[in-house]
């Protein structure tokens, strides 16, 4: 998000995590139109392929709570960002037609959290679902959030969704008007939906 009322109200709606693309190759990069915070939700700072001294510095200049990493950043990386006080990682990892068991595995331990994203050639999201039952699969100690093309059409399947280390889902482009600007009424409607 970048737009200063439509953050406040999303926040109103009592959205636990807010996310700040500052990956500049993406539609929705915040550039230098973020001048309203959220004051309750974490803040949550996605990145691609950026450098440690980049990514620290946006920690620091929006006070960030959560890190996305969404590119090829290495356990290492996220190992290193993680030891900085309250920041919290979470690694994004694409899923085509099953879950890359090898390649999760080398981050155990080095995030706080993942996100399992639908599988693109490009970086970011495309509005599309994979199959969630490939996360049955899921080994290991971290939570993680379920993202990927989830809209106001999917509340049965998300109830009806049964995964003990799954925390949180991500919902982004199946609730928007534009880019980055969020469409308040389907959200709100979508959450009483979900308390149902």
């Amino acid at each position: 998000m970048r737009d200063g009322e439509n953050i406040r109200a999303v926040e109103a709606l009592n959205i636990d995590w807010i996310g700040f693309i500052f990956y500049p190759h993406s539609k929705r990069y915040v550039g230098d139109q973020l001048t309203l915070l959220p004051k309750r939700a974490k803040r949550v700072g996605v990145f691609v392929n950026q450098s440690m001294e980049t990514v620290l510095e946006k920690v620091g200049e929006y006070w960030l709570d959560i890190v996305q990493l969404h590119g090829d950043e290495s356990p290492e990386f996220c190992k290193q960002l993680g030891q900085h006080d309250n920041i919290q990682v979470m690694k994004a990892f694409g899923i085509a037609d099953n879950l890359p068991f090898e390649k999760v595995a080398t981050y155990e331990g080095t995030c706080d959290f993942y996100l399992y994203d639908t599988h693109t050639s490009e970086y970011g999201g495309s509005g599309r679902q994979f199959d969630w039952d490939i996360l049955q699969y899921h080994r290991g100690n971290t939570p993680f959030l379920l993202s990927g093309g989830i809209g106001p059409d999917d509340v049965q399947a998300i109830k009806e969704y049964d995964n003990p280390m799954c925390v949180g889902i991500d919902i982004n482009s199946k609730f928007e008007l534009s880019p980055a600007l969020k469409d308040i009424q389907s959200i709100e409607q979508f959450i009483k939906s979900l308390k149902q």
